[in-house]
């Protein structure tokens, strides 16, 4: 059991790349860390990670060996679920991944009529706009808007995220408002890298989602900056219309071809694959389907 812990800690600190993150995030101290990982290495003979005042970074033999705990860990969860689950009663701390600018309250689903229901539920809100890997990660479910690149994973669609077009009114009275998509090749477009590698718009055309390409004059990989921007005029956006929804209701900015926007967006739950799932992740789950009001997709 002390070899399991000595890896535990090890991978936590991989993932985290800090002491100091691993360290609250297993509720121990900072020094406890240092020397767990200090006996691992001595243990094994070799330096497993590269460590200065600035990052901690695994070495050829500590990348190594972090790869080969993933399926280790994943199924050391999997016993541990297992057993748990006798109990069939949700418990525990459950991990939950989402984007920065996802607004709970606004997409229709209250955490904390969750945390009501199942007081024996803790749950960790970890905020990221990447695919990271659930497993390595420590990650139970990730909520995701739009496409989901992440491989080997179980995909819940939850409801559709309408998209909207939209700038500052300074910005449309000096440049003039677009009558058709194509119109956005003169116009300077802030645009979600995370989306699409290339500068590019969604558009509905003839009843199918068709790929405008753009000018893009800066991109970011979360809404928050794009909609702050075109708030003060840089250029026109393209984001979750429950993002930019208080801004639409104050006239900071103003929408455009809403009659061409697609609505293919969607909020996703994504979790690893498990043949025993945490009661506390299935009636998370359940608890997003009912929610949404939608049915189930895998």
């Amino acid at each position: 059991m002390e070899d399991l812990q000595q890896l535990k800690v090890f991978g936590e600190v991989v993932a985290r790349k800090s002491f100091t993150r691993a360290a609250v995030a297993m509720g121990i101290s900072k020094a406890s860390v240092t020397k767990i990982v200090a006996q691992l290495e001595k243990g094994v003979g070799v330096r497993l990670l590269n460590r200065s005042t600035r990052s901690v970074t695994p070495t050829d033999a500590g990348q190594t060996l972090a790869r080969r705990l993933v399926p280790l860990f994943g199924l050391l969860q999997e016993l541990s679920t297992e057993l748990s689950d006798f109990a069939a009663h949700p418990r525990g701390r459950l991990r939950v991944a989402a984007p920065h600018g996802l607004s709970l309250s606004q997409l229709g689903w209250q955490i904390e009529d969750f945390i009501a229901d199942h007081p024996d539920v803790h749950v960790s809100i970890h905020l990221s706009n990447r695919d990271d890997d659930l497993v390595m990660g420590g990650i139970d479910v990730a909520l995701r808007i739009g496409p989901i690149e992440a491989r080997d994973v179980v995909v819940r669609k939850l409801r559709p995220v309408p998209l909207v077009l939209c700038a500052s009114p300074r910005y449309w009275a000096r440049r003039g408002m677009p009558s058709k998509p194509e119109d956005l090749a003169r116009h300077d477009v802030l645009t979600y890298s995370l989306w699409d590698a290339s500068p590019r718009l969604p558009f509905l055309v003839d009843g199918k989602t068709h790929y405008v390409p753009v000018r893009s004059r800066l991109d970011a990989d979360d809404a928050a900056p794009l909609i702050a921007l075109a708030v003060k005029g840089l250029g026109v956006t393209c984001v979750p219309e429950v993002l930019a929804r208080a801004h639409l209701g104050s006239g900071a900015l103003v929408p455009v071809l809403k009659d061409a926007m697609p609505q293919t967006i969607w909020l996703y739950a994504t979790y690893a694959h498990r043949d025993h799932k945490s009661a506390a992740l299935r009636a998370f789950l359940d608890f997003l389907t009912s929610s949404a009001g939608t049915v189930p997709s895998h």
